[in-house]
């Protein structure tokens, strides 16, 4: 027997399916969809708004601090005045920054994070002085940026003492006292160890004049901070050519002299 012919087929299909829709219904339905999530989202902005600024849920109420050496917790906290109570999201972390590097100088970075839900952390990097320079009974400090960030009553141990020698010359005028506290801290970074380890003071007369005073008498004429990787081989290799010598020079790595018995 004979299956239903294509025309009938296509009849029982329009009867099964109903009447066609009309595309106005359609689009009404597409567009209460819309609305409704349009109100969604901005119901759920404003519960999360709200969250954030307007309960107690996520407010500051504790500030911690690490990192430190010589400063307190208690130092950095009261430099940091964090707004405790208010809400966690609205504090200002670039502020708390700039506060605490201008009323700690002894700070050198400082990272102000969020801890939800009531915390704020502030992880501090303190300098480290690489010289001092002394100022009546007291100690300047200063780090490997030229930076005198700290006065402080006893030398810090291991750290060389800074003397500025310098008179009132067309030199200081062109570099400046900055320039050549900057220029002492290269030669720091350049000393051995070894010699570091028996140097007393670093003494700054002009730019191309700095010299070490070591302990037993001895001297090192250095010269300028350029070069500081070569000298410091050159001086290596003079001091156990002549270990009896008091006084090596130098200020032109190529051509090292050493003097005194």
């Amino acid at each position: 027997m004979a299956g239903p012919n294509t025309a009938e087929r296509g009849e029982r299909q329009k009867l099964e399916s109903g009447p066609p829709r009309p595309p106005r219904l359609g689009r009404l339905r597409r567009l209460r969809v819309l609305i409704i999530l349009l109100i969604a989202a901005v119901l759920g902005g404003a519960a999360s708004f709200w969250v954030l600024y307007g309960s107690q849920w996520l407010r500051v109420e504790r500030v911690s601090a690490s990192g430190m050496r010589v400063l307190t917790a208690e130092q950095v906290r009261e430099a940091a005045d964090v707004p405790v109570g208010s809400p966690l999201i609205s504090v200002d972390t670039d502020a708390i920054e700039e506060r605490l590097r201008q009323k700690l100088p002894r700070i050198d970075s400082v990272d102000v994070v969020r801890s939800w839900p009531h915390e704020i952390g502030l992880k501090v990097t303190e300098r480290t002085p690489v010289l001092i320079v002394e100022k009546g009974a007291k100690f300047v400090e200063v780090d490997a940026k030229g930076v005198r960030f700290a006065t402080v009553s006893d030398a810090p141990k291991g750290v060389l003492t800074l003397e500025l020698a310098v008179s009132r010359s067309v030199g200081l005028r062109r570099f400046g006292t900055d320039r050549l506290v900057r220029e002492a801290v290269r030669v720091a970074g350049d000393i051995p160890a070894a010699v570091a380890r028996d140097t007393r003071t670093l003494k700054v007369r002009s730019y191309d004049s700095i010299s070490l005073e070591l302990k037993g008498g001895r001297t090192v004429e250095w010269g300028s901070g350029e070069k500081g990787r070569a000298k410091a081989r050159t001086l290596t290799a003079l001091m156990k050519a002549a270990p009896g010598a008091r006084h090596f020079d130098v200020s032109a790595p190529t051509a090292p002299a050493s003097s005194g018995s």
